[in-house]
């Protein structure tokens, strides 16, 4: 092989590597659980609390996720990680209290919370941009929910987005538990 054709060869296998790292799908929220247990003491380990994400940008999949761990057993009150791109970015101490969600009755992922959120009837016709979700206790039983938070574009500027609402999905079966969107305001 001529230099050339190594060049060739070596760009084009780096642009093959690089378009299967971006089309990697992020990880859902209930995967980080798994990979933020290796940040915490054994004591936290699946005890978590809270999970909530930051508003997605370019995207309507948030990258940014914290995962709030507590354990009854420490005097440390709890232990956040945060994980950006499906990497961990941060661990640090938390002031999130309560009683630790019981993983193996969720049966509803974040990836399927946003799905069943994006697929509303009322949304058929608009863009939708951005979401933000939380994982978290609802209600008199305190049953765990995703709280789905959406933005749209605006019709008279699409450039421009705003927030639109929130719907609750059950992490049991993935039915709509609430749904508070304001379509109008994207006028």
């Amino acid at each position: 092989m001529t230099m050339k054709t190594n060049l060739t060869f070596l760009l084009v296998a780096s642009l093959m590597a690089s378009a299967a790292s971006v089309s990697a799908a992020e990880p859902t929220a209930l995967e980080l659980i798994r990979e933020g247990n290796r940040y915490v003491g054994e004591q936290f380990k699946d005890k978590v609390v809270l999970i909530r994400s930051e508003k997605s940008v370019a995207t309507l999949t948030p990258q940014s996720w914290l995962l709030n761990y507590r354990s009854e057993f420490t005097s440390l009150k709890g232990i956040e990680v945060k994980f950006v791109g499906g990497k961990m970015a941060d661990v640090d101490t938390s002031m999130k209290g309560g009683r630790p969600f019981e993983l193996s009755r969720i049966k509803v992922d974040s990836d399927k919370a946003l799905n069943v959120a994006t697929n509303e009837p009322i949304l058929k016709n608009l863009t939708l941009r951005s979401s933000k979700m939380s994982l978290e206790r609802i209600g008199d039983a305190n049953l765990p929910a995703w709280r789905v938070q959406l933005w749209a574009a605006k019709l008279k500027n699409p450039t421009d987005s705003v927030a639109i609402g929130e719907i609750l999905i059950s992490t049991e079966d993935g039915t709509v538990l609430k749904n508070d969107l304001k379509i109008s305001k994207v006028d």
